[in-house]
Order: C-alpha cells, then structure tokens, then sequence
C-alpha cells in the first residue's frame, strides 16, 4: 500500500509540475556598455528592449539589442525567461516585423565574447553571456 501510495505521488508530481516552479537559476548575465548608466533593467523592459519595442534607455540613447546564436543554450534560456517565448516564437515575431517593414531584429553574434565586443564597443548596446563568461570591459547589470 505504501508503494502504490509513492508512485502516486510521483506520478502527481510529475503531472502537476511540482518543482517547476522552484526558479533555475540563470546561467546568463545581462551586460550593457560601460558607459550605460543603468544598474538594473526590469524584465518587461528587457522583453520589450530586445523585441524593439522600446526603444530608448532613460538616459534617451537608443537601445542596441544583440542575440546570440539561435542554437546557443544562453538564448533558449533568456528566451524563454525574459522574452516569456521560445527560440523558435521569437523567430516567426521577427519574420512577421520584417515582413511587415517595421524593423530587423537584433543581429545574432555566435559567442559571448562576440557580444562583449559588440555591447564594448557600442553605445547603448544590451546583451546576455554566460555567467561563466568573460565580462570584462562591460557593465553587468541585475534584472529586477
């Protein structure tokens, strides 16, 4: 009886999620210029930024978003936490802004220290690296 009750349990847990909504820890960073003078982005400001929605830091520079390779694990994750879609949702968004004439996306750079280069050298630039990566010449900033 003990036995049967577990595997039910188990079985719930598996069908309700339990533990899916313990929060995994990011394995990203988010990074801006060095020149950026934000400490901290909310993550409806980041969604909106890197879907160019907004377009603009408070300080009025102009956002410069940078994605990194679709097959990278750093961008399915921060998709999926800070964008709230899948590679793939974010992908069809694009072609449908594109198609429509209204903008590009930002460009897709195949490394992290390809985007610490871009966001070094641009201002206004955002991006995301490994937390394990190289972060040095640009600002990492907390996501509130």
């Amino acid at each position: 009886m003990r036995a049967r009750l577990a595997f039910l349990v188990s079985l719930l847990s598996v069908g309700f999620g339990v533990g899916a909504f313990a929060e995994t820890p990011a394995a990203y960073v988010i990074i801006v210029n060095p020149g950026n003078p934000q400490p901290a982005a909310s993550r409806k400001f980041l969604r909106e930024a890197f879907l160019k929605k907004t377009t603009r830091w408070q300080d009025g520079e102009v956002i410069r978003p940078v994605d990194q390779d679709p097959d990278s694990a750093v961008r399915r994750q921060f998709s999926d936490e800070i964008l709230n879609r899948s590679v793939t949702a974010v992908r069809s968004y694009w072609q449908q802004v594109i198609f429509s004439g209204r903008d590009v996306p930002p460009p897709e750079l195949s490394s992290d220290a390809e985007v610490v280069g871009y966001v070094q050298k641009n201002a206004g630039a955002v991006g995301y690296i490994s937390k394990s990566a190289n972060s040095n010449g640009v600002k990492v900033i907390a996501v509130q």
